[in-house]
Formats: C-alpha cells, sequence, structure tokens
C-alpha cells in the first residue's frame, strides 16, 4: 500500500521549524510531491495535542498514512501509531515523558521562538501518564533512529524500548540527530514501504 499521508510530531518546545520536521518536509515534497503532509504545531497539554491530531487525521485512510515523530513526538507516534496500525519513524523517542518532564512545570520558551511562552501545567504529567501504550502490537511497523550520543534521553532505555523494532543505533551522535539529512533515504523507504 502506497503511502499517501505523512503526519510529522515535534518534540517538547519544538515546533514546525525544527530542522528534522523541515528536512522531512524537503524530501517529501522532492521525492513524493503527491503524499499530504501535515506537521501541526503541538499545544502543551498532551491530552489537548493527541485530541487535536486524532480529529485532524479522522478522515485520513488509516491504512496507508504514516507518522514520523522526534523526542517527545516519537512518544506520541507511538500512541498514534498502535491506534491506527500506521507505519511510524521514530527520532530519539521518548520513552517516559511523564518522569522526565515533571521536571519542567511552569513557565517554558519555544525553541524557535524565544518570544512564545507557554505554561507546562502540573496535570500535563498525569496527561502523559495516560498515553503510555504497553507492548508495540506491530513492531515491524516501526523504524527508529537512536544516537548513543543523546544528551537528553538515555539511549539504553529508547533501544530497550524498542528492541523488537528495526533500530538504526548511531555511535555518537546528539538528540537533534545533527546528521539526519543523510539518514532520510532510509526514513523514506520506511514511510514509503519500498
Amino acid at each position: 500500500m502506497t503511502t499517501t499521508h505523512l503526519l510529522y510530531l515535534h518534540g517538547f518546545r519544538s515546533s514546525p521549524q525544527s530542522a528534522k520536521a523541515q528536512q522531512t518536509f524537503a524530501a517529501v515534497q522532492r521525492l513524493h510531491p503527491e503524499i499530504v503532509w501535515w506537521c501541526p504545531q503541538l499545544p502543551p497539554s498532551p491530552h489537548e495535542a493527541m485530541e487535536m491530531v486524532m480529529q485532524g487525521i479522522a478522515d485520513w485512510p488509516l491504512e496507508s498514512m504514516a507518522v514520523v515523530g522526534s523526542s517527545l513526538g516519537g512518544f506520541y507516534a507511538t500512541w498514534i501509531a498502535e491506534r491506527t496500525g500506521c507505519r511510524a519513524v521514530l527520532l530519539n523517542p521518548a520513552v517516559d515523558p511523564a518522569r522526565d518532564l515533571a521536571a519542567y512545570i511552569g513557565e517554558q520558551t519555544h525553541w524557535h521562538d524565544p518570544q512564545e511562552s507557554f505554561y507546562f501545567q502540573p496535570e500535563y504529567v498525569q496527561e502523559l501518564r495516560d498515553l503510555v501504550c504497553g507492548p508495540l502490537g506491530r513492531p515491524r511497523n516501526y523504524f527508529c533512529i537512536i544516537a548513543k550520543g543523546d544528551e537528553v534521553l538515555d539511549w539504553r532505555e529508547m533501544h530497550a524500548r524498542y528492541a523488537a523494532c528495526k533500530v538504526l543505533l548511531l555511535e555518537g551522535g546528539n538528540h537533534a540527530i545533527s546528521d539526519y539529512e543523510s539518514h532520510l533515504p532510509t526514513v523514506m523507504a520506511h514511510i514509503t514501504g519500498d
């Protein structure tokens, strides 16, 4: 089944302006301009974020959609993929964001526009707990890029969570996956099922 729709989910404090989102979009436009692309600005509330995404993809053909998610977006993408059965690409995916983001309750600024801020509410931690998925139903649908040099998340935890999936384990690297562009051919091949 050819992929017709692609959803990109950015990470915590990030946005559709992120380098990886922009590079993925450029690759889609260049290689598969027929694919419908959606990279929404996610609200800080995890519950609202997933509600918005599920509404946005409500009329998408689930059998021919795919999702890419980075960091917290990778956690969200897992939740989406488990519900829809679609293919997913995860980029340094957060495994336990409820634990990790509890330290970030309060005023936060956006990476790409420090003038823009939002408040990360205490109840968002429970909303993240509510989105935890059990064992993956279709591990073959996932492709993960995990950098051992990630300075934000523990690569061992990511690797253990997605051990049954196709994983590209990068020696070194960083949380941003600065050399992401060089991995785009593999990402696109997984998205399109080539």
